[in-house]
Formats: structure tokens, C-alpha cells, sequence
């Protein structure tokens, strides 16, 4: 082990606290037992169901902290103005709709146009909202 490596270091720690933490638990729980207060298979169900979290072994504990990190990251991106990705997505794909629909206007406008078919603003006809354009 590399003394000068925080991540060793920080590693080491987390683990010892994990170590401690569980030999605590379980004194805890046989006192509750000794006094009364705790089923001793409760106190063996409690301490393991407790250690398989800190493992991260409890699949529902895992999808709350996954949809509360998601909750979080949208608000943050949105505080700070920025598109998720598959918000970008969305927005390039209804681009590439509004695209193909504003080439088959202009297909449409220079083959049934005759004099008129050399006009630059036949799109603008539909508004600056973009109606008629499907989104």
C-alpha cells in the first residue's frame, strides 16, 4: 500500500468505518436481545439486512437513490440552463421533421409554380410559428 495515494487512503478508511460500524451493530443488537427489547432472529435479520445495504446489495434502496440522483441532475441541468441528451435528441430529430417537410414545400412550390416558382419567401406564407409544419 502506497501511503502518498489518497484514494488508497480514503478506500482503507471507508472500509474500517464499514468494519466498525457493523461490530457496533451487532453489540447493539445482542444487548437488545440480552435485555429483552429484540428477537434474536430479528437481531440476525436486522444486522444483515443493514450490512446487504451498506454493500449495496438492496435493489430498492438502489432504484430511490438512482430516481433522487435523476431528480437532482434534471434540476441542476435546468438551473444552470443546460439539455439533457435526450433532450438534444428530441430537438434534432423535430428539426429533421421540419427539414424534410420545408424540402417538400419547396418541391411542391417550384413544380406547380410556373412564374411563381423562383420565390424566396414561399415558407413564410405559414408564419414565423411554423404552423402547418408538422412538429
Amino acid at each position: 500500500m502506497d501511503p502518498s495515494n489518497p484514494l488508497q487512503q480514503l478506500l482503507l478508511r471507508g472500509l474500517g468505518t464499514t468494519s466498525l460500524m457493523a461490530d457496533r451493530l451487532r453489540s447493539v443488537t445482542q444487548a437488545w436481545v440480552s435485555s429483552g427489547r429484540l428477537d434474536p432472529a430479528q437481531a440476525s435479520a436486522l444486522v444483515d439486512d443493514v450490512l446487504a445495504s451498506l454493500r449495496g446489495e438492496n435493489p430498492e434502496l438502489e432504484r430511490q437513490t438512482e430516481r433522487q440522483l435523476e431528480r437532482n441532475l434534471d434540476q441542476l441541468l435546468q438551473d444552470v440552463g443546460l439539455a439533457r441528451q435526450r433532450e438534444v435528441d428530441e430537438l434534432r430529430g423535430r428539426i429533421d421533421r421540419l427539414e424534410q417537410a420545408l424540402r417538400q414545400l419547396r418541391t411542391a412550390g417550384s413544380t406547380g409554380g410556373g412564374a411563381g416558382s423562383g420565390e424566396t419567401s414561399g415558407g413564410s406564407q405559414h408564419g414565423s410559428g411554423g404552423e402547418g409544419i408538422p412538429a
